[in-house]
């Protein structure tokens, strides 16, 4: 039976020295207090052995819990967790049972409860998703089918230095080919990282990459010095939807965590903050597991092109079906007697003209369709 509606120690000591004055017999003062004997009867001993102080009420959580995670595992884990702030409870998991294989880990749920308990876990609110893009972008499903780059935001070291770092990732494995400060977002900083990159790890199928400097213009097709390079090389390039960051999301959320780990704050000089990259990227190629990967490394995924760089640049071949012609410094061909304008990019470069009607001709820069030429008119039209 429950004790009368107020301060229940209040009641208690109330009941006590009712007994103590022995007014009624316990049956009657048990009654009164609507209390079974039992109850009383426990009271009365707490009293006799700690005084009022036994009428409070006792913590009723468990001294001890059998299952619990013993201290020496929690101390890895937060030990794993210190030296990796970004990773959540399934990457610590993973990289603890690769490392210390002889050890049976707790559960992801349980990992999280110890980030929690510990004041690591921070809950960020869930965004809405965008809807994907339905650009004809390539379906990446092997290393070197896709490499992506962009520029990191730019941000100013402790000294005030400006710092933009460039990164390459494989699309696939996530593998982090370059992350590189460069004194200017110009082509010439640009190829000569890319170039040293396709040198060590082979040349790609595709890059991916947005339409700002040095990768894209305004011009025709949105070549550049850059990508017409590429296409020497016989890569395609892909550019995103301008406004749709989401079309690089995989390349984007590395950015992200680039920013955690090592700009937020920047170091003091620029080469401390380069030194900093250097360690983000071997730390996040070869011990950061990615859940999209199966909890494996970017490394231990990741292979090189098979595509070596070649070490001269070729001029670009046409089929019997072309006929050739150079670029001339200022843009233009010469073509059945007229002067046609194609694109000062393209200065010094082969294109193909092949008939497609009497008066219609298309113009290819290798397998890419830069527009045709009106033989009536003597004009050259640029594809949009």
């Amino acid at each position: 039976m429950p004790w009368k509606e107020s301060r229940i120690v209040d009641e208690r000591i109330k009941f006590i020295a009712d007994i103590l004055r022995a007014d009624h017999n316990m049956t009657e003062l048990c009654q009164i207090y609507n209390i079974s004997r039992k109850t009383g009867y426990k009271w009365i001993e707490r009293f006799q052995e700690s005084g009022a102080s036994g009428l409070e009420e006792l913590d009723r959580r468990p001294q001890n819990c059998p299952h619990a995670t013993p201290d020496r595992i929690v101390k890895q884990i937060l030990e794993l967790r210190f030296k990796h702030p970004t990773w959540g409870a399934r990457k610590l998991r993973a990289r603890l049972e690769e490392t210390k294989s002889g050890t049976e880990w707790p559960a992801t749920s349980t990992i999280t409860a110890i980030l929690h308990r510990s004041g690591l876990l921070h809950t960020a609110k869930r965004k809405r998703k965008v809807t994907p893009s339905s650009s004809p972008l390539a379906v990446i499903t092997a290393p070197n089918q896709v490499w992506c780059m962009d520029f990191k935001g730019y941000f100013r070291c402790g000294n005030r230095q400006r710092c933009d770092p460039f990164t390459i990732t494989d699309g696939h494995s996530r593998f982090i080919i370059r992350c590189q400060t460069v004194p200017k977002m110009d082509f010439e900083h640009v190829d000569a990282i890319c170039e040293a990159a396709m040198r060590e790890f082979g040349v790609p199928d595709r890059i991916r990459t947005d339409n700002g400097t040095p990768f894209a213009t305004m011009g025709l097709l949105g070549l550049s010095k850059l990508s017409i390079k590429w296409l020497k090389l016989g890569i395609v390039h892909e550019r995103i939807t301008p406004g749709e960051p989401q079309q690089n999301g995989r390349h984007e959320r590395m950015h992200r965590t680039l920013k955690r780990e090592t700009a937020t704050p920047p170091a003091f000089t620029l080469k401390e903050q380069q030194d900093r990259f250097d360690e983000f990227r071997r730390c996040f190629n070869r011990e950061r597991p990615h859940e999209a990967l199966a909890f494996k490394t970017p490394d231990s995924v990741y292979v090189a092109s098979t595509r070596a760089y070649p070490l001269v640049l070729q001029k670009i071949t046409y089929g019997d079906e072309f006929e050739v012609r150079t670029v001339r410094k200022e843009g233009d061909i010469k073509w059945q007697g007229a002067n046609i304008f194609i694109s000062e990019l393209l200065r010094h470069e082969l294109v193909g003209l092949r008939q497609m009607e009497d008066d219609l001709f298309e113009v290819y820069f290798g397998a890419t369709l830069l527009g045709e030429i009106d033989g009536y008119r003597k004009t050259f039209v640029g594809r949009r």
